[in-house]
């Protein structure tokens, strides 16, 4: 296994060359993955920003919140490619934003897009939520592909980018982890997936530390929620629904991944067509990821709340006392989208 040369999985769009056009051209590039970043949206940034280093450009990585990589994603970024919040340019010259369906998901790093479009400079959106804004000057938004990583790969295409080890490995971790191993995905994704392995990813390797490994204090963690978990199987219309709730002493020394690792295990509920976790990160605030089998749009959900993401997965953060939010979340699943 090892390099393989960019060959177009699928046709070329015209916003997908315009893209890779403004890349090509490009000296100093900026790229912004979401807060909070998971292997997607990182995965994305650094994939395309290895590419651009290697055509000569001024390559920089970068996210507003947290303040360092994710432990879980520190091994999809071996050349150190990411930099703090706080060296990214105050005007960067091309701004490429990723994973990101609003503005304001770049957190304290979104400012630089109103700072580069002053400046005369171009904003390009890779993305593939439905509930995108299209806050750039250029726009590359698919909300049928399964991950970020599958629209970065066909601007590398039109890059003529060769996809070694190296990006191959990040851009599988981002679609990978955005398909739930690939249970949600359709021919295309398998597709993408088998060039990626050919290209020399190691399936294992790649994903063990993402999705499979955990310190023990995640143990008691979660014996600790699960034991609060409440199932309501005559709400969200009759469809069900379970949630539960982590508290910061619940998450005292743990990751941020680790306690994103909850929801997957609450929406194996049988009996439940939407799962929902309520994460307490300060006074009276709670970070909500919703996740739905496939018959309730949790995205609708979400951006009702103020948050956003896709029809199955989404996320958002309220204010109030936690039996409070609970109420205006078991409303709104009343009034949810059918799919």
């Amino acid at each position: 296994m090892g390099v393989l040369r960019s060959e177009p999985s699928t046709p070329v769009r015209p916003e997908v060359e315009r893209a890779a056009a403004l890349l090509a051209d490009a000296r100093d590039v900026t790229l912004l993955a979401h807060v909070n970043p998971d292997a997607d949206a990182l995965g994305s940034a650094v994939a395309l920003g290895i590419a651009l280093r290697r055509r000569g450009a001024a390559v920089r990585v970068s996210f507003g919140h947290p303040a360092e990589v994710p432990e879980s994603l520190r091994g999809l970024d071996p050349i150190g490619i990411v930099v703090p919040a706080d060296e990214v340019p105050e005007v960067p010259p091309l701004l490429v934003a990723l994973d990101a369906g609003s503005l304001g998901r770049l957190g304290r790093l979104a400012d630089r897009v109103a700072a580069t479009t002053a400046a005369g400079g171009e904003v390009i959106v890779l993305d593939h939520h439905v509930s995108n804004t299209r806050f750039g000057t250029h726009n590359v938004v698919d909300d049928r592909a399964e991950a970020t990583a599958v629209i970065v790969l066909r601007v590398l295409d039109a890059l003529g980018a060769e996809i070694d080890p190296l990006i191959a490995r990040c851009l599988y971790a981002g679609l990978a982890t955005d398909t739930r191993c690939f249970r949600i995905a359709d021919a295309e994704t398998y597709t993408v997936a088998a060039r990626l392995v050919a290209a020399g990813v190691d399936p294992d390797a790649t994903l063990r530390p993402l999705l499979d490994t955990h310190p023990f204090g995640w143990m008691g963690m979660l014996a600790t929620v699960l034991s609060g978990a409440r199932l309501e199987p005559d709400a969200a219309q009759g469809l069900g629904w379970v949630h539960a709730a982590v508290r910061t002493a619940d998450a005292a020394g743990l990751r941020g991944e680790d306690v994103d690792s909850v929801i997957d295990i609450l929406r194996s509920t049988r009996e439940a067509e939407v799962s929902v976790v309520f994460k307490e990160t300060g006074p009276r605030t709670w970070t909500l990821s919703l996740r739905a089998i496939g018959k309730l749009d949790v995205g609708a959900v979400a951006g009702a709340l103020g948050g956003g993401g896709h029809r199955l997965a989404s996320g958002a953060t309220l204010h109030g006392e936690l039996d409070e939010i609970v109420d205006q979340v078991r409303s709104a699943l009343e009034a949810a989208p059918r799919l």
